[in-house]
Order: structure tokens, then sequence, then C-alpha cells
């Protein structure tokens, strides 16, 4: 990758572990600190539309969104300000941290941004029976629990092709979650952008204000956090979709994905040279074998958070 616009380094790039898809380095320079971001251009699990994203980035940065400033974009890496912070725990954030968050995806769907790629609807994968039984023969650890949950997933394909998205459609983020926020001064900063793009609104609230409000699995969830990212975002400026299962739609098809591609990338028993590690794979994989049957069970009651 070419770095020299960032100016001449002080020391080595160091590699900043932890990332789900793709690979973070930090680059310290004669002009500042910068976040370097290797994209995963070998297995990614959808298209990455450069141009839009860093055209929507730049737009919202300038509107004042809390975010790291984006410096520059090409097919295989992004570089954006480095950003100092606390990371978030993967639990309850505050009403206040919930509220500022609702404000911001007000203000972020308000933006008037041009963005040229229609997104494409492919029916959700079915061959859950052929991965477990690849998982039975390859010896993979979490093979067994995949096994007994293969109909869950089938029935959780269907529901996820079949649920009707209420609309409208908006520009967003997309993936607000514990792991792509920091708190800065106890407010928060917006990081990981690339999965911007259209998306009905029900599923990007119900998503973000579902993963603020609970803690790693669905046993601790605090109606009251979910509903302050509800009320921060009509503070905002925003207007809420109707009640329903669309809500939880996208979150559970983003995750079903997710699980399924990092079950493909275990499968294939070597560690890839872009992505995450195989380690970190398996525990992702691990994750949605035993969290997403859960999800799906409680339904009914995440729908009683609306209302």
């Amino acid at each position: 990758m070419n770095l020299s616009h960032l100016g001449t380094p002080i020391g080595p790039m160091t590699r900043v572990h932890g990332g789900f898809a793709n690979r973070m380095y930090r680059l310290d320079t004669d002009q500042g600190s910068f976040a370097v971001k290797e994209l995963n251009v070998v297995d990614r699990r959808s298209t990455y539309h450069v141009e839009d994203v860093f055209r929507f980035e730049r737009a919202a940065f300038a509107a004042g969104v809390p975010m790291p400033e984006p410096i520059s974009a090409s097919h295989d890496t992004l570089v954006h300000r480095w950003v100092e912070g606390e990371k978030m725990p993967e639990a309850p954030v505050s009403a206040a941290y919930g509220s500022e968050i609702g404000e911001i995806l007000a203000r972020i769907h308000a933006l008037d941004v041009e963005w040229t790629h229609v997104p494409i609807e492919d029916p959700t994968a079915r061959d859950w029976p052929e991965l477990a039984e690849r998982a039975a023969a390859t010896g993979q650890p979490w093979a067994d629990e995949l096994a007994s949950h293969v109909e869950t997933f089938l029935a959780i394909a269907r529901f996820v092709d079949t649920c009707e998205r209420p609309g409208p459609v908006v520009l967003t983020h997309k993936d607000v979650q514990p792991w792509n926020l920091l708190a800065r001064d106890g407010r928060p900063v917006l990081l990981d952008w690339e999965l911007s793009g259209m998306l009905d609104l029900s599923g990007e609230l119900g998503s973000t204000a579902l993963s603020l409000a609970k803690g790693p699995g669905f046993d601790t969830i605090e109606p009251a956090i979910f509903r302050s990212v509800l009320d921060g975002y009509v503070a905002g400026g925003g207007t809420l979709p109707p009640s329903g299962p669309s809500w939880f739609v996208f979150m559970i098809g983003g995750w079903l994905g997710h699980t399924r591609w990092n079950i493909l990338r275990c499968l294939a028993g070597a560690e890839a040279t872009t992505g995450p590690d195989l380690a970190l794979s398996h525990e992702s994989a691990r994750n949605g074998i035993r969290g997403l049957p859960d999800m799906f069970g409680r339904l009914p009651e995440l729908e009683a958070l609306l209302g």
C-alpha cells in the first residue's frame, strides 16, 4: 500500500488486532497518527463501494458527525485520522449515550448524499445441511452444535427472505455496534463506515437500539436503553417507522451471513492472508451458531420492546 501522502513515518506501522472483517494498523508520521485499514478483497461477503462510501463519510464529517476524519480511500486501503477514545464493552450503554446515538442517526439520515448503487437482494443461502456435514467431516469443534440447529437456520433464512420491510429506505452506516464505537469524554465516536449503504430504516434502528441495550447474549436487555435510542432519533428530527419484525430482520440476516462466512473460512482450514485471524473466525462461527437460534426464538420478546 502506498502511504507516502501521510508524511514521513516516525516509527513502524503496528497491527491493531480484533477486526471482524479487515485488518487495521496504526501509523505515526510527522503529520500525525493514522488508522490504516487493509480491506479484505479476497473473500468479502459483499462489494465495497469505495467512492460512494468515501463521499458519504466526507459529508458526515463535514456535518459534524463525531467520527474519525476520512483521509483517503482506494480499492484495498482506507485511511482515517487516528482518534483516541475508550472502547465500548458489549453491555448496555447509558441512556444519555443511547440518546445521542439516536440523534446522530437522525443527522446522518438527513444528509443529501448521492449513492449510485442500488442494493441487490440475493436469496439467503440455504446450504446449512451441507455445511453441517462438512463441519462434521472436518472435525470442527462446533460441528455438533451446528448439526443440532440446521432446521432453525433454514427457518431463519426463510424469515429473512420473506419478512416485509415497511420503509422508508435511507442511506446510513448499517453497523452501529459496540465494537464500532468509542467513548470520548463520555460521548460517542462512530467508526468503521465501510458497510454503509441503503437500508430499510426499521432495520437500522432495531439493530442499533438492540445492540446498545444488551449484553453479550439476550438475557440482559434494558428496555429503557433501547427506548433512549429511539427517543434520541425523534429528538434529532427523525420519524419512527411502523412496529414489527422488520426492526430485527436486518440484524438477524446480517448475523446469519456473517456466521456462514466465518464457517466457510474455518472449513478452508488455513489462515487467510486478509480479514480476521482463523481463531477469530472460529469464535464468530461459534457465537453465531449459539446466538442466532436464541435471538430468533426471542422475536416476540424483542418486538415487545417497540411498545
